[in-house]
């Protein structure tokens, strides 16, 4: 679980360099494609099933400005300076699936849109800190409920989180909302992907006409940060990694 989720932070980094105005998604998506295949592991996203629709297209997801999650990369996608651009990307390798994303800024971003993704980050780790055993479900939602609301940010509840293992989503959903003590309860050695979706607006969504694309209906950005983490006691083991995103994209 480790090597596949450490592939991932390595693939969303190697894409972060690519990332910046011009370039179209379409680029990007041919960038971590042949990343991830280039150390022997295989895009879980690519011909992923929808029971609405055609499978998935591509190896990430391309999520620019006001779409949520499940942006598809294709050549007519050109990052502007100012956008961002929520990169969810999954491996499998040797048997066991990572999973995680980052949302990037593409050149200057304004700063209550820069405001938004270090909340959605910090949400995140809070939710993070949750997730050790004998907590609940509903403890990892409430800290990044509470926490992106006092910032009057909309939390999105249709899209969760999800159990993580052999496959890409397993038992439980993971919410990013709930009330502390509820829902089931944590086990060390469970392998679970927190993903906060938040919005700069309303928390209201809707689903494009491709039955793919998820975009706020106000029109206003979402940012999206994931990691996949084991369950332990007493702290969370985080499998994936921002590192190297962070400090060479």
């Amino acid at each position: 679980m480790r090597a596949a989720n450490l592939l991932v932070g390595a693939t969303l980094a190697e894409v972060g360099r690519h990332i910046k105005p011009g370039v179209t998604t379409a680029e990007l998506d041919r960038v971590a494609e042949e990343f991830i295949r280039d150390h022997g592991a295989q895009p879980t996203f690519k011909g992923f099933p929808n029971p609405y629709g055609s499978p998935f297209p591509a190896s990430i997801c391309t999520s620019v400005n006001d779409v949520v999650v499940h942006g598809i990369p294709d050549d007519k996608t050109v990052l502007k300076d100012g956008d961002i651009i929520s990169v969810d990307c999954g491996t499998l390798l040797n048997g066991f699936c990572g999973d995680s994303c980052y949302t990037f800024c593409v050149g200057e971003v304004a700063p209550e849109v820069k405001a938004l993704l270090d909340v959605t980050r910090e949400s995140l780790y809070r939710g993070i800190a949750q997730a050790v055993a004998g907590h609940r479900l509903g403890d990892i939602g409430s800290a990044v409920q509470d926490y992106c609301e006092e910032h009057s940010y909309g939390v999105v509840r249709e899209l969760t989180g999800h159990g993580i293992g052999h496959k890409m989503h397993e038992e439980p959903s993971v919410p990013n909302y709930g009330r502390r003590g509820n829902g089931i309860m944590l086990k060390a050695g469970m392998c679970i992907a927190i993903e906060p979706m938040i919005t700069m607006g309303g928390r209201e969504i809707y689903l494009s006409p491709d039955r793919w694309t998820v975009r706020t209906r106000d029109g206003k950005p979402a940012a999206h940060f994931e990691h996949t983490i084991a369950v332990r006691r007493g702290e969370a083991d985080i499998l994936s990694s921002f590192e190297e995103i962070e400090t060479k994209a």
